[in-house]
């Protein structure tokens, strides 16, 4: 059974923002084998095309470089969905670890030692920019009875040290998705912590730390679409527990 309610007179639509590597692009990845277009974004414009290029040979894709905090070019992420059919899938995955620090800076400084300019664009990216891309592609999930699927982090709930920038920011959308929930009762409004993974994001914030033994976002995206397969009730579900309940068969394509 594919993910995504198909009909032969409406393709199924997706949005996937940070899908040049990792999580993004595995999830990307799992919607394409199952017929899915795709609106794909990240700031890497060569990382992105490379993405580009491999999805476009399993299904239609637009890959539009840029960063999700500029107004224009979420707007023009929201115009190349409904050119292709109208989102019927939101998934904000783009974060950054520390804002706009500058390379080589401590990934992850104490909150007493976070520069205020960095912590600003660290809630820009990982808080209000999908907020504000969600406001975009609203119209369209309506039409569709869509669903928003908001990556988060258990750094949002656990206070560790040092990660006290960004599990705030993963915290505030959290809240906002638990809110989008209850004032778009028609939509399925979910927001996922996916666990460690091995990626280049984990590896900048555990320096010379061994993650390998972590699993690859490939083993963890298909936990994350099982919600759009069983179109499980909107809430905070963490991928460890997902992969313990099983999908509901639904009828239909």
């Amino acid at each position: 059974m594919n993910a995504a309610p198909h009909t032969d007179s409406a393709p199924v639509v997706a949005l996937v923002t940070g899908a040049s590597r990792g999580l993004g692009l595995a999830l990307a990845h799992a919607l394409a084998a199952e017929g899915w277009r795709l609106v794909i974004t990240a700031r890497g414009a060569a990382e992105l095309a490379g993405a580009a290029a491999g999805l476009a040979a399993v299904t239609e894709v637009v890959a539009l470089p840029g960063s999700i905090v500029d107004d224009d070019h979420r707007a023009h992420l929201a115009e190349a969905a409904e050119r292709l059919g109208g989102a019927s899938l939101l998934i904000n995955n783009a974060g950054s670890l520390n804002g706009a620090a500058a390379p080589g800076a401590e990934p992850l400084p104490r909150l007493a030692d976070f520069p205020l300019p960095d912590l600003l664009e660290l809630f820009e990216v990982n808080a209000l920019a999908p907020i504000a891309l969600t406001q975009l592609v609203l119209p369209q999930l309506r039409a569709r009875s869509g669903a928003v699927l908001n990556i988060s982090s258990d750094a949002a709930v656990v206070p560790y040290l040092g990660w006290g920038g960004y599990g705030a920011s993963k915290a505030a959308l959290d809240l906002a998705s638990a809110v989008l929930a209850r004032e778009e009762p028609e939509l399925r409004v979910w927001a996922v912590d996916p666990g460690s993974m091995r990626t280049r994001m984990l590896q900048e914030a555990s320096p010379g730390e061994d993650i390998s033994g972590e699993p690859l976002p490939e083993q963890v995206a298909p936990l994350l679409l099982d919600l759009l397969r069983g179109r499980t009730p909107s809430g905070r579900y963490r991928a460890e527990d997902l992969a313990a309940v099983p999908v509901p068969v639904r009828g239909g394509r």
